[in-house]
């Protein structure tokens, strides 16, 4: 019983891990969305469009991380599998 639920621990670790780096992410991106647009706002173009892409790119990896590594890792975990 408690060999089954220690084993189950770097699992769960490596899923909080991958939850809060997609989260992370998202956040990263909304900050850096919103000091683009402050940017656009200011006249400051090149900056403004530098860090819309920038904030683009972390939208894209959390999209990636959640979608790649949460999601499998998430439905392995709660169908009891190893599957590796």
């Amino acid at each position: 019983m408690t060999s089954g639920l220690l084993a189950l621990v770097p699992e769960i670790v490596e899923l909080l891990v991958f939850g809060v780096g997609t989260v992370a992410l998202s956040g990263f991106g909304v900050y850096v969305e919103r000091f683009a647009l402050s940017m656009f706002e200011s006249g400051q173009v090149e900056l403004g469009a530098w860090a819309a892409v920038m904030g683009a790119v972390a939208f894209g990896f959390s999209y990636l991380l959640a979608t790649d590594q949460f999601g499998p890792r998430l439905r392995r975990l709660l169908a009891g599998g190893d599957g590796r």
